[in-house]
């Protein structure tokens, strides 16, 4: 029986300890039969906003931007999507919104300090980071954080179609 243990500690230490290793270009990986991945998470976290190695390259258009990095597999990430493209639409123009896959594109992760995904990054028209978030975030809970940070975002009035 005490050798039988001894097994089964051994054996659930190695899994962890090969499931969680991290590498440089992946922070986090878990172990999801077999292939490499970011650790997922739908239970959200917040965390302060770190001062990044590098300045993060400003929108374009010098407005707000949301970043959304997780992976087109990731079942929050999956969730995420059509809110992602919601919000793109509706504030086209006022506020730039990206996704990026980290696990067609490693290397990003890394220069993000990605712990886990999906992870949602808010910068101000500048390019500062204001704040991240881990896991699923809500449209309604995006748009009040925004609000909480000062950013007031307005739709743009939908052009009304002529009539005949």
């Amino acid at each position: 029986m005490r050798k039988g243990l001894g097994v089964v500690m051994v054996s659930i230490g190695l899994m962890a300890l090969l499931g969680c290793e991290k590498t440089a270009d992946r922070p986090v990986r878990a172990s999801d039969g077999g292939s490499r991945s970011l650790a997922t998470t739908s239970r959200p976290t917040a965390t302060e906003a770190p001062t990044p190695a590098q300045p993060i390259q400003t929108s374009s258009a010098g407005l707000p931007r949301l970043v959304d990095l997780g992976a087109g597999k990731c079942i929050p990430c999956k969730k995420m999507a059509p809110i992602l493209e919601e919000l793109k639409r509706e504030y086209a123009g006022v506020m730039d919104v990206e996704f990026i896959d980290v696990w067609e594109n490693p290397g990003v992760g890394r220069k993000y300090g990605i712990r886990a995904i999906p992870t949602q990054i808010f910068y101000d028209a500048s390019g500062r980071e204001l704040f991240r978030h881990e896991g699923f975030f809500g449209k309604e809970e995006i748009l009040e954080k925004w609000r909480e940070l000062g950013v007031e975002l307005r739709t743009k009035p939908s052009e009304a179609s002529p009539t005949s």
